[in-house]
């Protein structure tokens, strides 16, 4: 079993940075890949930021110039470094991990941090 803790979510003004931080722990032997997804109001959960064995890293467009993932593995855990913020990154942002396989959908969801970006 696997567990995920998102934190580092909050209130900022546009144009500032956030670092969200995602803690895993449990049984990690498995994991291929780590992914940063976002689900604002109203809208389908999308992509955010992977980064895959061999530290691979892959973004959406929206967000490739101004948000930078990283692990750590001796913590292990994922960030998610944001600067540049915009209203429109308003969300709440989940981590998600690629099990056994670098092909294999993300999964074992954490609660997620609320990331609210005012004008």
């Amino acid at each position: 079993q696997i567990q995920l803790v998102e934190s580092g979510g909050g209130l900022v003004q546009a144009g500032g940075s956030l670092r969200l931080s995602c803690v895993i722990s449990g049984s990690t032997f498995d994991i291929r890949g780590f992914g940063w997804y976002r689900q604002a109001p109203g809208k389908q959960r999308e992509f955010v930021a992977s980064i895959l064995v061999g530290d691979i890293t892959n973004y959406a467009d929206s967000v490739k110039t101004r948000f930078t993932i990283s692990r750590d593995r001796a913590k292990n855990t994922v960030d998610l470094q944001m600067n540049s913020l915009k209203p429109e990154d308003t969300a709440v942002y989940y981590c998600g991990v690629k099990r056994d396989s670098v092909y294999a959908p993300f999964g074992s969801w954490g609660q997620g941090t609320q990331v609210t970006v005012s004008s």
